[in-house]
């Protein structure tokens, strides 16, 4: 996943200054707008199968394809259609409030079914969320 090869990069700048280690969390404030986190997360997702999608003001998406085995599973468990290949997404959602900008993270697999509209089933993860929280760290965001 795209959060995966973001973490290597801000691992030495965590790991070369004391800093307490920040809750399992998928929203961060920031005091500006965090333009340096957005342009990280548009440059990482280049690699192979992915795709990057600026969605409209402020909301940025990273969809990648799946291994065989959780595309087939899927596929099977959610009524998928095999012609429309289901993906993992993380989306980046950044809202203006009165401290500054407040940035949400979605993680789910979207499911394209045949008829009606697509299912997207939450991914759900400590290990993800402490990585985002650090990511969120990293970046001078204030995990909450």
């Amino acid at each position: 996943m795209v959060i995966l090869r973001i973490l290597p990069v801000f691992a030495l700048i965590v790991a070369c200054t004391p800093q307490y280690v920040p809750p399992p969390t998928r929203s961060a404030q920031f005091d500006i707008f965090p333009q340096k986190l957005f342009e990280t997360f548009e440059i990482s997702c280049g690699g192979p199968g992915e795709q990057f999608k600026n969605m409209g003001n402020r909301i940025f998406e990273c969809s990648e394809l799946l291994p065989p085995d959780t595309t087939a599973f899927l596929i099977l468990n959610y009524d998928g259609y095999p012609q429309d290949l289901p993906k993992s997404v993380m989306r980046l959602t950044s809202t203006k409030n009165a401290q500054g900008y407040r940035v949400d993270a979605d993680l789910f697999f979207n499911v394209p079914r045949r008829t009606g509209p697509a299912v997207q089933v939450p991914v759900e993860s400590e290990t993800l969320d402490k990585a985002l929280g650090a990511l969120y760290q990293a970046m001078g965001g204030s995990p909450t």
